[in-house]
């Protein structure tokens, strides 16, 4: 935890940002609660636990935590195929203790090999995914619910015809005008929100709500047909009592944990929910304006944690979430306190504030959502890439379509196998150099040799003709592998009984091959 003197120094920017992250975390919650077939307040449970306890435990400073659109289909198929919920808790559960056991391994050094290009990919198609699945949502057509990410669904819809079908006869005056007001509000602040004065602390979300409430109570006076109703209002299950309310959690039933089929789904929960921690973690540092360091080992221990809490009381799994720690860094979250407080706020609105809540359009929301996805989607972050190279810029935009057409892991994968063909390309450039004056030859490799490099090598040495004098130069490698070092070693011993003159400047491991001169220490082989 921070320190009291550095969460009050951090409070003045922090308290308006965990009420933005509040606001966004809100439907999301709910609606990864519906799309994956369990109660709606699950979802919640999962939004305040990964705000409060994941929050406190982890040493991100900007990561946001909670339920998952990434999980949906993987929670949705558990609870049709387990006896009761009570059952999948108690997977979502022992996928924390299972997550504490990654963290121990060192696990969370994985995300350290995405390459930077594929993760600017991942925010970026969340960005675009943001705009595209918020706009039926903006004009009044919420068949879909919040939070949900995939591209198509079993029914056959796909993204873009959602939002064809949305523009096409389905739109709601009442919801398209919020919007609009909403995005042009939002727009405006971030262009004339002033640098000094308390003014510069009033989150623009937060204003967007009240135009949402407000705006819709005016409707109502004025041009009542228009006005919304609860189908295009969010719902946040109400209790009529405190006794009520502390019914909607509830405990894993312990009798199963010998089930074989709970442990695969807390081993399947636990792999996933860990590497889409690692990947948002990753992204959220690289966006961080402070670019501090995230310890990932350390992040998987807090995410077990928060899963071994939200499970023991009903929740879903918790993973950190790209969108809400977004949404924290433009809202100018400086600390995790940020992070504590938007899951206390999610806590007490439920508990006190069910009713109000309840009156805030999805429109309004969707406009602050879609706003979030133009600020991780700008198209300077594309031009930026394509000036850097093509080894940059496709791996992005290669990235950006296979999450836009699959889903974020998935996506993710593919980004790194095109990441990786990259790099592979270019250590494929020539690494070995050659030069001669009659009989004198230098052969230099001009940096590291690995496996990739035997042919190129081998193509060398086979240039140097007999009686010829030639010079072996590592000393610009620190590692040369066996396979190159055989090589070498093939060459000199041939050398011999070809009349060949060979000097090797650095250490290839076969210190007694015969006609090494003076070979040159501090490089090391294996």
């Amino acid at each position: 935890m921070p320190s009291s003197k550095s969460l009050l120094a951090t409070a003045r920017t922090d308290v308006p940002a965990s009420i933005v992250v509040a606001l966004v975390a809100l439907p999301l919650c709910l609606g990864v609660a519906l799309a994956s077939g369990a109660p709606l307040f699950s979802g919640v449970i999962a939004g305040i636990v990964g705000g409060i306890v994941v929050g406190a435990l982890s040493r991100s400073s900007l990561s946001v935590s909670g339920p998952a659109a990434g999980l949906t289909v993987i929670v949705l198929t558990a609870i049709e195929s387990l006896p009761s919920y009570q059952v999948f808790t108690l997977a979502v559960m022992l996928a924390g203790v299972l997550q504490l056991g990654f963290s121990f391994t060192k696990a969370g050094i994985l995300a350290e090999f995405v390459p930077s290009s594929v993760i600017t990919g991942m925010l970026a198609a969340i960005g675009l995914i943001l705009i595209l699945k918020q706009i039926p949502h903006a004009v009044g057509f919420d068949a879909e619910a919040e939070g949900i990410f995939e591209f198509s669904t079993e029914a056959g819809v796909n993204t873009f015809s959602r939002i064809a079908e949305s523009l096409t006869g389905s739109i709601t005056p009442g919801a398209t005008i919020i919007a609009l007001v909403s995005l042009a509000f939002l727009f405006w602040w971030d262009a004339a929100r002033p640098n000094k004065g308390p003014l510069r602390f009033v989150p623009g979300p937060l204003v967007v709500v009240l135009i949402g409430v407000f705006g819709n109570a005016l409707l109502g006076a004025v041009k009542p047909e228009w006005q919304l109703t609860a189908k295009h209002l969010v719902q946040v299950p109400r209790a009529a009592n405190p006794s009520e309310f502390i019914a909607l959690f509830s405990l894993p039933d312990f009798t199963a944990i010998g089930t074989g089929a709970v442990w695969s789904t807390a081993a399947t929960l636990a792999i996933v929910a860990s590497l889409e921690s690692l990947l948002s973690v990753k992204a959220v540092d690289e966006i961080d304006p402070k670019r501090r360091t995230t310890d990932k080992n350390w992040e998987l221990m807090a995410q077990g944690g928060g899963n071994i809490v939200s499970g023991l009381i009903g929740g879903l799994p918790v993973t950190s979430v790209i969108v809400r720690s977004s949404a924290n860094v433009d809202a100018g979250a400086d600390s995790k306190l940020s992070t504590i407080l938007h899951g206390t706020w999610l806590l007490l609105s439920v508990a006190l504030i069910p009713a109000i809540l309840n009156l805030i359009p999805l429109s309004a929301l969707a406009a602050v959502l879609i706003a979030t996805g133009y600020k991780l989607t700008k198209p300077k972050l594309y031009i930026a890439r394509f000036k850097q190279g093509w080894t940059q810029f496709v791996p992005l935009v290669v990235t950006v379509v296979a999450i836009l057409f699959t889903d974020l892991l998935e996506g993710i994968m593919i980004g790194m196998v095109v990441g990786f063909v990259f790099v592979i390309g270019r250590n494929f450039r020539t690494a070995i150099t050659v030069a001669h004056d009659g009989d004198d030859w230098l052969i230099r490799a001009r940096r590291n040799l690995y496996f990739i490099h035997k042919y190129e090598l081998q193509k060398r040495l086979g240039l140097v003709p007999d009686g010829a004098n030639v010079m072996i130069d590592l000393t610009s490698t620190s590692y040369v592998d066996l396979d190159n070092i055989d090589i070498i070693n093939a060459f000199i011993k041939n050398a011999h009984y070809r009349g060949i003159g060979v000097v090797v400047r650095g250490d290839i491991a076969d210190r007694s091959a015969p006609l090494i001169d003076a070979p040159v220490s501090g490089v090391r082989l294996v």
